[in-house]
Order: structure tokens, then sequence, then C-alpha cells
């Protein structure tokens, strides 16, 4: 079987549609089937993503960018202060 891949948006899309699915009635095994996904899959998304709204998704996407960003520039800083710390050591 192909593996495909969602974008966030269309899981969350996904999620919307087995919560309406399961409101009408159906089991989630049957809402799952219904849009082509399997349980597993389905109860992963939830874990990750369940609650969300789009927009919310997109900001939490922005501030993991910008976390990992800041990690850099703090690495980068911590090696440049090693680096002078060792250039000013007396030699002896």
């Amino acid at each position: 079987m192909a593996r495909r891949n969602f974008t966030p948006e269309q899981i969350i899309t996904h999620l919307r549609q087995v919560e309406i699915l399961v409101g009408q009635g159906k089991t989630v095994g049957d809402a799952c089937r219904q849009i082509s996904v399997p349980e597993q899959t389905y109860y992963r998304w939830r874990r990750e993503y369940g609650g969300m709204e789009v927009e919310q998704l997109r900001r939490l996407k922005e501030l993991e960018q910008e976390n990992g960003r800041l990690k850099r520039v703090v690495a980068d800083q911590a090696l440049d202060i090693a680096i002078l710390k060792e250039a000013a050591k007396p030699n002896s």
C-alpha cells in the first residue's frame, strides 16, 4: 500500500470529518474507512492535532521554526564565547 503524506491542514479536516461521522452514530472504524485512513493513523493524528484549529496549527509551526532558529543562534553565541575565553587565557 502506498504511503500518502497529508498536510497538517488536511489532517485537521479529516479529524473534523471523523468527529462529524461519529456524531452521526457511526463507529470510529467506519468513519476512518470512509475517509480512507487506518484507525491507528486517526488516533495518532488525534493525539498530535486533536482540538486544534487550522490557524492554531499554523501558529504552532511558526513558533517551532522560530524556536529552532533561536536555538541555533544561542549555540553559535556559546561557541563564540568559548573561543574568546580560550583565546583570552594566558599562555603558560
